[in-house]
């Protein structure tokens, strides 16, 4: 390769490297036109990578409706770069049947029956997703001209040259040249925590069965046996991916019924699941209806001013005590304009009047408390945001019936808010919920943030948002009682427990608000492995903790150090190695990194953060690309901690 071409070398080539792949050739023009050669390293097809690949159960779903899925840089992002629109999954699917989109492969038939079938309101399959997301990585690609090569393999480790650069080992014998290292490895896989790992043991000990946390569809079911009773301690999404492949994926069908709920007809191969997690109940359902009110305006209470203020009046905030309110304000702001301007025959009170005076109240303060209930009678229409996050906290079940019929209540009414056309002050919440979680890595910056915050939002802020706005399709819901109705699934309440008794070589699972108590041979964790990379079996991220290029980002706190498990990387996305520098030509984004991470696509029109990102990542790579062709080895200079601070509430692992 001559000298005067900069290698760049993405190590993960799934939907977050096509997009930072497609933002590269939108700012070549302005940023640097030079030559490039860029390598792309990655087991799985390019664009889908492992999580989103087509080789998964054709009966998975997306928990996001086909109008809401975009991979493409619209007008509404706010960045350097110029916009690129293009079709989002609605429209390419359109595209592709009306033959104006024509570089695709020869799908099979089932894929074009989904193809006819979808609408703007269907719940894609992932194996549908995936073909999206592929096609967008060739036309990224192609838009590089001959630039861009793909090995699909596995990279085994990153090592620093004496002349600058890094060599990228590959597990098909072959080594890249790198002047410049992306590493964007999405969801990656870990080694046991000392909890599950007891119970792996645990279960080899006693001939039993336990699934650690992984990613569902790569977990082998198949030594559970029909009509066994089985411990899930997760109700998550990847719960309902479980109920996915135990139940239809054994056979089972589920058939409509005259009242227009479900019913499941067993194959007789399906277990017995028993589900329990800290809240004890699942994801909040999808939303059905549409606004009906005036439309939401821009954020009016976090907004940039508002956290700037607080900036100047506080050395350091705090998630809860300062960001939270405001947050929590703004939630009520677009729910209550949505319930008195869209179903003004449920309200007491004119929104303008309303508005003027919700503006002068905290969000906790008896004032806003009389407020709501002056102008909303009914008061099972308040909203209470604790409750919505904890819905059963300070009940106490009577017993087991009392807390099945609790949570299968709870479903029912859930589905009633959402899954109709009668409440869409819910899709108000889930609006404003989703605009807040998309500006708070733009508008608070980490540096100012105690370690304590960090924590908060990498933890219970991304948990709450997850809860409420990244639920299932209504259907899996009611898919959850009709399995419940036939006896396949029972529920174990919140504040789960679960342990081991050598003497019966059993799991026991616990409940101390119900005092539900069931003991099984079967154990499944029911949710994705935590992030680390001192843990991690992936061999890139091995290599750079082992070799200091990189390290976990951990947080100095009054009562101790604390690890978020997560890789460090400085605001300008440079991996920050274990002596605390940012590296100047080793980047790293995506959920397995520090930032503050987004997805990798998103819906349409909404100045979505990972489009944002992927934009600066972009120009950044571009510009240090410029460099190294202008100034040789030179700009290779090991670090950039002359130009990026990392945030001083994470330091290296020492």
């Amino acid at each position: 390769m001559p000298a005067t071409i900069t290698a760049i070398v993405f190590i993960g080539g799934g939907p977050r490297t096509a997009g930072v792949l497609e933002r590269i050739a939108a700012n070549r023009p302005e940023v640097f036109a030079g030559p490039l050669q860029i390598h792309v390293v990655e087991p799985h097809v390019p664009g889908s990578g492992r999580i989103w690949r087509y080789d998964q159960d054709p009966g998975l779903l997306l928990n996001s409706m086909a109008a809401d899925i975009t991979m493409f840089t619209d007008k509404s992002v706010d960045c350097a770069g110029p916009a690129a629109p293009g079709p989002g999954l609605s429209g390419w699917a359109a595209g592709v049947l009306d033959a104006t989109i024509i570089d695709v492969p020869d799908f099979p038939q089932q894929l074009w029956d989904q193809l006819r079938d979808l609408t703007g309101t269907t719940f894609p399959t992932r194996q549908l997703q995936s073909q999206y997301l592929e096609w967008f990585f060739r036309r990224a690609a192609k838009s590089l001209g001959r630039s861009v090569t793909v090995h699909r393999t596995t990279a085994l480790g990153i090592d620093p040259l004496d002349g600058g650069g890094h060599e990228v080992e590959l597990a098909n014998g072959r080594t890249l040249h790198a002047d410049i290292v992306v590493t964007a490895l999405g969801h990656t896989d870990s080694r046991p925590d000392a909890v599950s790992a007891g119970f792996s043991d645990f279960a080899t000990r006693h001939g039993g069965y336990h699934a650690a946390p992984n990613y569902t569809t790569d977990v082998d079911y198949s030594p559970i046996a029909a009509g066994q009773d089985v411990i899930v301690a997760g109700m998550g999404l990847a719960f309902v991916d479980l109920l996915v492949l135990l139940m239809e994926g054994r056979g089972g069908r589920f058939e409509e019924t005259d009242d227009g709920g479900l019913r499941y007809l067993p194959s007789g191969r399906e277990p017995r699941l028993w589900a329990g997690s800290r809240r004890g109940v699942p994801y909040h359902s999808k939303i059905s209806a549409s606004l009906r009110g005036q439309a939401p305006g821009p954020l009016r209470f976090f907004t940039v001013a508002a956290v700037q203020e607080l900036l100047q009046q506080h050395g350091e905030l705090d998630f809860r005590q300062h960001l939270w309110p405001l947050i929590a304000k703004e939630a009520g702001h677009y729910y209550y304009r949505e319930l008195l301007t869209g179903s003004p025959e449920r309200a007491a009170m004119e929104w303008e009047v309303f508005a003027a005076r919700y503006a002068e109240v905290d969000w906790y303060s008896g004032e806003r408390a009389d407020l709501v209930a002056a102008a909303v009678p009914d008061p099972g229409l308040h909203l209470d945001l604790e409750r919505l996050d904890r819905p059963f906290d300070g009940v106490r079940f009577a017993g087991h019936q009392e807390l099945q019929d609790a949570v299968a209540r709870y479903i029912y009414d859930d589905l009633a808010l959402r899954d109709s056309t009668d409440h869409p002050e819910t899709l108000a919440l889930f609006l404003a919920l989703l605009h807040v979680y998309m500006e708070v890595g733009r508008v608070v910056p980490a540096e100012r943030l105690n370690a304590k915050s960090q924590q908060v939002i990498h933890g219970w802020w991304h948990g709450f948002f997850s809860f409420v706005d990244s639920g299932p399709p209504p259907r899996r819901l009611r898919q959850m009682l009709a399995l419940h109705r036939a006896g396949l699934l029972q529920f174990l309440g919140p504040g789960l427990e679960v342990s081991t008794d050598d003497a019966s070589g059993t799991f026991r699972a616990t409940s101390p608000q119900s005092g539900v108590s069931v003991s099984a041979t079967a154990l499944i964790e029911a949710r994705l492995p935590s992030t680390s990379v001192a843990r991690s079996l992936n061999p890139v991220l091995s290599s750079l903790y082992d070799g200091g290029l990189g390290t976990e980002q951990q947080l100095l706190t009054s009562d101790g150090i604390h690890s978020t498990g997560k890789l460090l990387v400085s605001s300008g996305h440079h991996l920050v190695d274990a002596e605390g520098r940012a590296r100047a030509t080793l980047f790293g984004v995506g959920p397995g990194t520090s930032g503050w991470g987004a997805g990798a696509f998103a819906r349409p029109n909404t100045n979505a953060a990972p489009f944002r990102e992927n934009d600066a990542l972009a120009r950044t790579v571009l510009g240090v690309a410029r460099d190294i062709a202008a100034q040789g080895p030179a700009a290779h200079a090991g670090t950039a901690q002359d130009k990026i601070t990392p945030e001083p509430a994470a330091i290296g692992k020492g």
